[in-house]
């Protein structure tokens, strides 16, 4: 098709000439009588580009010009064929009724049909058929993929594997047909030597052969192809897949594999690395092979089989040593595809194994004025993670003459490295952070200076000696700062980092400039900024300019700057009110405050009542800032995208817990019970991983009642299980009285897994009973029909015994909540208190008591207190919240260590209600 020239473009004529009207208009040329086939072909293709560069027709047009496309079958040119088929592949998807042409391309399909479109023909009719026609089109299928004819047989595969998902049970029987196109000893190709016309039959007659004369092709295409559907085919059967991996393998060698297709070897060794990632059993035989394909004559399967090799999760130094010797080979590559691919995969792998990486050092030195700067930017990230002290200076020289060349997105690779680096060589913070404060000044956009920033933060954090100096630069980039979201996140860390400082007057001014200069969200952070100064200042002189500054920002146009600064005001003059609103350590944990306040607005008759903070656990700011640390960009970028994407992330503890709730609220009869106190954070498995029936137990804490929730899974593909109840028998005196079960009607192996609800109500609310269960899955088991897949009337009552059931203090009742030790240590002076004594004789050290006290608690350690720096004396505390109104519990544990007698433990307990004391002191004491 000739594209239109600028003047044509100019005048409006291309955009006339491939308009949709005018093409539905012209569609008239397919009636005409005799057919034009020059005519045709040139409206087709104008009808193939509108639909490729996204114009839609309405299914009324689409229909119109699909039919209309269908009467050119009467004619034999073979040019024309393709043509007509490529359309009727595009139109397929919303014109109506195109089922109906089915015949006119079985015609084409024929196995004995010696014409040059066929594997067209194959093509469209995977778009046109229904699922259940793909039986009847099976045998077409078979013969077409066993094919000598590479065109045909690669378009029946193709096709095959498009129809997988419509109709496996039909394709799954072509395996054996699949499995011989990949073994093909040889292969010819589509091109024809028909006699009548050119290529393709271009200018020939209506009447002219359309017979042609296969010849060798040595792509073997085919081959990969049939690789990508034998995989689909056995890809649930992990053994098949091992089999088919060592017998296309080719041995250790990989010189007797009959795979000559690069691209279908590359895709063997990515099947080969996912097996050996999924069993750890088969890595010895997968490594054989892996090695064996890096002696391929191919540079890309070498390539393949090298990364795979270093993207094992254990992989050791000994195995790196023949990739990456490859991967060194590919440095000094005059192809740059190939030195960009070793850079990169080096890159990620010097994440992890340095040490191993270095040996190609002087050859990623040689690549930092290489004229790709991809290439360079991945050699010198590379060489900073895997160079010595000695060689940073020299690097950091080298890095800033060409960062004015590259794009942001390697700018920020090379600041993570340099981020990194500055943890690894504190010694060398000097010249870093004067490379990282002069990029800081030069132009870039949101995501470099974020990298940048960060970079200072951690060397802020980190390295107390370049602590002033960072600050200083920081302060000096928020004056001239476009970037709103940078400027609050360095106000937020002057505030907490300037006033201990040992000149924090030196800060005052640059956060006073942003009240004066900047939007009103960074104004708003500038106050608080500036009261965190006030607040903390030892200096009654500079908290009385904080105060000074703080009534200025009352006359602000922005009500969120006069709130806090009016706020601010009244906290500095209370010093209990600093210590809730500006000290205080702890915040509330996300994850549980999503899921309390999902649950009140879920509950319609909470809203009558405030909403309760109190029984929301809290976290340090420590914990809260590794929850929401961000991976580091150089991770993301150089991470492979196939393995990230191939298993999902697990859910959060907020979207496990949102989830219960919903499912509870779903029941009317839980609905009833009012706000669920807490869920188990993990189920807990009552069977064994390769029993036929498997369960796992989740429990549900209310005010009144406690609901145990059993996912139970039927593994056998012939049995249903009807009636399906767990029975539980507490122990005598428990305190709990079961009022409801929910049964499962019926469960199989297709609609597994299953959830059984039994219900327990608490005789004394106030009361927290601990206590077992002894466990008994009951149901009716029956055999299904394998004619109809019906089960059979008659069936037998079975059980089946579980695990015990635990409803513990731990994990249960209490929940970890972070809070500041010494100060709610003496807040609770007053509440109830207990001190009792024991002796741990079993314990074999204090490391070992401290792990046993938090597993039996569910509490959260405080201060480190959870790893002993002494062998022989130890405090261990703890803090809690318990559900149901219990209120905060902290637990001081006084530990010595002799040998001979184990651990002796003091063991002090401080809560705001007397059970919940009580609660504690007899979980241990149990």
């Amino acid at each position: 098709m000739a594209y239109a020239s600028k003047k044509e473009d100019e005048s409006g004529l291309s955009s006339y000439y491939n308009n949709k009207t005018t093409i539905i208009q012209e569609a008239r040329v397919f009636n005409d009588s005799p057919i034009s086939p020059r005519k045709c072909r040139a409206l087709l293709t104008r009808i193939v580009y509108l639909l490729y560069i996204g114009e839609t027709f309405s299914a009324q047009e689409a229909t119109t010009l699909f039919f209309g496309t269908t009467k050119l079958f009467q004619h034999k040119d073979s040019a024309l064929r393709q043509m007509v088929y490529l359309a009727i592949k595009e139109l397929a998807t919303t014109a109506e009724d195109v089922i109906m042409v089915t015949s006119s391309i079985m015609k084409d399909m024929q196995p004995n049909s010696e014409v040059i479109y066929r594997p067209n023909a194959i093509r469209a009719l995977c778009r046109i058929i229904d699922p259940s026609m793909a039986q009847g089109v099976e045998r077409f299928f078979k013969a077409a993929i066993v094919d000598r004819t590479p065109s045909i047989s690669s378009a029946a595969l193709v096709s095959s594997y498009h129809l997988f998902p419509l109709a496996k049970d039909v394709v799954k029987r072509w395996v054996n047909e699949a499995q011989e196109a990949v073994s093909a000893k040889s292969s010819s190709s589509f091109f024809s030597g028909s006699s009548g016309g050119g290529y393709l039959n271009f200018g020939s007659s209506g009447n002219s052969n359309s017979g042609y004369q296969p010849i060798p092709s040595t792509s073997y295409i085919t081959q990969y192809h049939a690789l990508g559907l034998l995989y689909l085919i056995r890809q649930q059967d992990r053994m098949a897949v091992t089999k088919m991996i060592q017998q296309l393998g080719g041995g250790k060698s990989g010189a007797g594999t009959t795979l000559k297709n690069s691209m279908a070897l590359c895709m063997l060794i990515r099947y080969a690395a996912k097996v050996m990632e999924e069993d750890p059993n088969v890595q010895r035989q997968i490594l054989d092979l892996l090695e064996g394909w890096l002696r391929h004559k191919s540079d890309m399967v070498n390539f393949e089989a090298a990364r795979a090799i270093c993207e094992m999760k254990s992989v050791n130094a000994s195995q790196l040593t023949k990739p990456i010797a490859v991967l060194q080979l590919f440095l000094s590559s005059p192809k740059p595809v190939l030195k960009f691919s070793a850079t990169r995969t080096l890159a990620t792998l010097a994440l992890t194994h340095p040490a191993a990486v270095a040996s190609c050092n002087v050859d990623l030195e040689n690549l930092i004025t290489d004229q790709n700067r991809s290439v360079a930017t991945y050699a010198i990230t590379t060489l900073l993670k895997t160079g010595n002290e000695a060689s940073v200076d020299r690097l950091m020289k080298q890095i800033t003459g060409f960062m004015s060349e590259i794009s942001d997105e390697f700018k920020v690779i090379i600041v993570d490295a340099i981020r990194s680096l500055c943890i690894k060589f504190p010694t060398k913070h000097v010249s870093m952070l004067a490379f990282l404060s002069g990029v800081l000044r030069d132009e870039g956009g949101y995501d470099f200076k974020r990298a940048v920033v960060e970079a200072m933060f951690d060397m802020i954090k980190f390295i107390s000696d370049c602590k002033e100096q960072a600050l200083s630069h920081l302060c000096e980039f928020i004056e001239d700062c476009e970037f709103t979201k940078l400027s609050v996140r360095i106000l937020h860390l002057l505030g907490l980092e300037g006033p201990k400082a040992p000149q924090p007057t030196k800060y005052i001014r640059f956060i006073y400039n942003r009240v004066v200069l900047e939007n009103a969200t960074v104004r708003a952070a500038a106050v608080t900024s500036l009261a965190k100064f006030g607040v903390n200042a030892v200096d009654d002189g500079l908290r009385r300019s904080i105060d000074v500054l703080l009534n200025r920002c009352l006359d602000d146009v922005d009500d969120e700057v006069r709130d806090r600064a009016a706020m601010y005001l009244k906290v500095m003059k209370e010093a209990s009110l600093a210590d809730t609103y500006v000290k205080e350590e702890s915040v509330f944990s996300l994850a549980a405050l999503e899921s309390k306040l999902v649950a009140y607005v879920n509950d319609a008759d909470a809203s009558a009542q405030p909403f309760d903070a109190s029984s929301i656990p809290k976290i340090s700011r420590v914990q809260l800032a590794a929850e929401s640390t961000r991976p580091s960009t150089l991770d993301i970028i150089a991470a492979p995208a196939a393995r990230a994407s191939a298993s999902p992330p697990p859910p959060t503890a907020a979207e496990t817990q949102s989830a219960y709730v919903q499912q509870l609220a779903d029941i009317p009869r839980f609905a009833e019970y009012g706000t669920v106190l807490n869920s188990s954070a993990e189920p807990i498995q009552l069977t064994e991983s390769e029993t036929e029936y498997q369960v796992t137990c989740v429990k549900h804490i209310f005010r009144e009642h406690i609901v145990f929730q059993f996912n139970v899974s039927n593994t056998l593909p012939d049995t249903v299980l009807e009636q399906v109840i767990v029975v539980m028998q507490p122990q005598a005196d428990s305190g709990l009285t079961e009022d409801a079960v929910f049964q499962i009607d019926s469960l199989s192996c297709a609609n597994s897994p299953g959830i059984v609800y039994v219900s327990f109500k608490r005789d004394n609310p106030r009361e927290y009973t601990t206590t077992s269960f002894q466990c008994i899955l009951k149901f009716i088991s029956k055999e299904l029909d394998p004619s109809t897949g019906q089960p059979e009337d008659e069936g037998y009552e079975d059980e089946y015994q579980l695990e015990e059931v635990e409803l513990s203090a731990g994990g249960d009742y209490i929940i970890p909540s972070y809070a500041s030790f010494s100060s709610e240590w003496d807040r609770l002076r007053s509440g109830a208190t207990a001190t009792e004594t024991f002796s741990l004789g079993a314990m074999e050290s204090i490391k070992a008591a401290c792990d046993s006290i938090i597993e039996l608690l569910n509490m959260e350690p405080l201060g480190g207190t959870e790893t002993p720096s002494s062998s022989s004396v130890h405090t261990l505390q703890l803090s809690g919240l318990v559900t149901g109104g219990g209120g905060k519990v902290l637990v001081r544990c006084r530990m010595t260590f002799s040998r001979g007698q184990g651990v002796t433990l003091e063991l002090g307990v401080r809560a705001e209600q007397e059970n919940a004391c009580a609660l504690v002191v007899s979980v241990v004491g149990g």
